[in-house]
């Protein structure tokens, strides 16, 4: 069989093939054959319809069709072998498929254009004796102090107040009613706007503004009204920008008596024995997070460098297979957080996402292919001893071993491996200097691609399914409706000390 290559862009390769007349008879008379097995043609035993009466039956365009489609098959299948192209992906047919089934003549020779994707082509100008900037995150010096203040007030003593006004960090309890000013100008109660024995921490934040403000200054079993409007990103829209009245009635007030930080708030907290063990503790889990963020910074300062010195053509089938596996990361986040993929995803959706996905995939695989460069042009490898030593490790963090695919953990840890042991070399190579956290303005093209796309995932599954939550007790719809528009208090992430 006769074929001609070609070169193309984005690491394609294009194939003139010469199917000869004897493999054009071949496939014409398996296909028939086969087909004439399976077809069932009334007033015959399968397997025994004459050839006319077959073809009458099937049609002949739509035989020819099947022919064509295993003959294109077959010998673009043979051509790859023959030449020995490292073909990834499908075919792509170049001839018209409609005019091969008009001229198609069993016996007769047939010329048919195709193209094949192919490993990316790849040139990395330079990789050593590069200069880049980083910036250098050093641990809060606050942070620890911050942290223990947060654990004392939830080990907190409430203390019953009498004798005095509500002030600033207070704990309130409360009946009130709230009423949303409306299109005509009257004010109406709200879903979510009205609780009883309402227990309020009065810190500031914590609700809408001006809520928590209101009721400092009362004096138990005063009554009065706080003026407040909901701010314009409030996150429901119903709401958001609106004025609205609470009538807001001071039942009880409790003081926070806060525990003492020693030894016995230690041991009570956490693991440790001592208060100062706990500090160290404390400072050592801030000062490595703060050197993993130095370390992905020093990283992406190096990747980027490199991507600049890239030329590469990428292929479409990669480009598909890696927008196949952020969206598949997408859809797997959006169901863990309860929402249903399966309402929510249609056919245009999942296009548009595609589509927006498509730059970011394209900037992965970028960064992968300069990595790899420099690993092939270094001969950087992994040491199997190394790799086991890794499976053995994260094996042993796993309760169900049954449930990993032991291929594809060795794929993982093997490309983790890699990239450590490359991302060392160039460190050694090329110069990265640190710099105060906040010096570089320009945001890293990565994280400022990945927050957009997840904001854009966000917008949409808002708009394909509007999601109205009623909460079991009058005290969580309460606190939904007055929380503030910026969500959780910044202390959830400090909650585990051991």
């Amino acid at each position: 069989m006769k074929v001609t290559q070609e070169v193309l862009p984005d690491s394609q390769v294009g194939l003139e093939i010469e199917i000869p007349a004897d493999l054009s008879q071949k496939t014409y008379d398996q296909v028939l054959s086969k087909m004439m097995r399976t077809v069932n043609v009334p007033g015959f035993r399968k397997g025994k319809v004459p050839r006319q009466v077959f073809l009458q039956r099937v049609g002949a365009s739509q035989f020819k069709a099947a022919v064509i489609e295993e003959l294109v098959q077959n010998a673009v299948d043979q051509a790859i072998k023959q030449e020995d192209i490292d073909a990834i992906g499908n075919y792509q047919l170049k001839t018209s498929f409609e005019e091969l089934i008009g001229q198609y003549e069993p016996g007769q020779p047939v010329t048919i254009q195709a193209s094949v994707d192919v490993p990316p082509r790849v040139t990395l100008k330079t990789y050593q004796g590069l200069s880049v900037q980083a910036e250098e995150i050093l641990p809060d010096p606050e942070r620890v102090d911050n942290t223990l203040r947060q654990y004392q007030n939830n080990l907190a003593t409430l203390v019953p107040i009498e004798d005095r006004p509500a002030q600033a960090g207070d704990v309130a309890v409360i009946d009130f009613v709230g009423k949303v000013q409306t299109e005509s100008g009257e004010f109406e109660e709200f879903q979510g706007g009205s609780g009883t024995d309402f227990q309020v921490e009065l810190e500031e934040g914590r609700f809408i503004p001006g809520f928590v403000e209101g009721i400092v200054g009362m004096a138990l079993e005063e009554a009065k009204e706080v003026e407040v409007p909901f701010p314009d990103d409030y996150s429901q829209a119903e709401l958001a920008g609106k004025p609205a009245v609470f009538s807001i009635t001071l039942k009880e007030l409790k003081e926070k008596e806060l525990p003492d930080l020693d030894d016995d708030f230690a041991q009570e907290i956490s693991e440790f024995e001592t208060i100062e063990a706990l500090r160290a503790s404390l400072s050592d889990r801030y000062q490595e997070e703060a050197d993993e963020k130095t370390k992905a910074n020093r990283d992406a300062a190096l990747i980027d460098a490199l991507v600049k010195h890239l030329e590469a053509e990428i292929p479409n089938t990669l480009v598909q297979k890696e927008v196949d596996f952020l969206l598949t990361q997408t859809i797997m986040q959006l169901s863990r957080q309860g929402i249903d993929v399966n309402k929510m995803l249609t056919r245009e959706l999942i296009d548009g996402m595609r589509q927006r996905t498509r730059p970011e995939a394209i900037d992965r695989l970028r960064r992968t292919l300069a990595l790899g460069e420099v690993a092939k042009q270094e001969g950087i490898k992994i040491e199997a001893e190394a790799l086991q030593e890794k499976i053995k490790e994260a094996m042993a963090e796993v309760e169900d071993p049954s449930q990993i695919d032991p291929d594809r953990l060795k794929q993982v840890l093997t490309e983790e491996l890699l990239q450590e042991k490359i991302l060392t070399w160039l460190e050694s190579t090329n110069t990265v200097e640190l710099v105060p956290e906040g010096t570089l303005q320009k945001e890293d093209a990565e994280e400022a691609a990945a927050m957009a796309q997840d904001a854009t995932l966000e917008a949409e599954a808002v708009a394909v399914e509007s999601v109205t939550v009623e909460a079991e007790v009058v005290e969580a719809e309460a606190e939904a409706a007055l929380a503030p528009s910026g969500g959780e208090s910044e202390t959830g992430s400090d909650q585990s000390v051991n």
